[in-house]
């Protein structure tokens, strides 16, 4: 592997399958939690309660703030794939822009978006 300065077309259509399956999936629980999002706004628009109604308020905002901060970790861990998917269309997919080396195939399996090798990670 040491040889080697980026991987093959074959490679790389496997890394394109793992990230294609990490795509769907990801947009299906973004789509949740937006839905979870809207649902949560529609509950919580009328009530004559009162205090109790505050209490729960206050709940709920804490909640959706949570589901947004969620909502927008996936939208940046899909962008983080599409951009992988670019780079495997022109050619610079699993390179460290650390190193220039090759990242090993294990860590692109684990984390299919990366762009640094474990080194570069670990001397951040």
């Amino acid at each position: 592997m040491a040889d080697k300065n980026k991987y093959s077309e074959k490679e790389l259509k496997e890394f394109e399958k793992i990230i294609l399956g990490k795509l769907e999936k990801a947009h299906g629980e973004l789509d949740s939690l937006k839905g979870s999002l809207t649902h949560k706004n529609d509950e919580s628009t009328d009530s004559t309660f009162g205090t109790v109604k505050t209490l729960e308020d206050g709940a709920d905002t804490a909640e959706k703030e949570q589901l947004n901060q969620l909502a927008a970790r996936q939208q940046k861990f899909i962008n983080n794939l599409d951009n992988a998917l670019v780079r495997i269309k022109n050619g610079t997919y699993g390179i460290c822009i650390e190193t220039g080396e090759l990242i090993s195939k294990e860590r692109l399996k684990a984390v299919p978006h990366t762009q640094h090798s474990i080194e570069a990670k670990l001397n951040k």
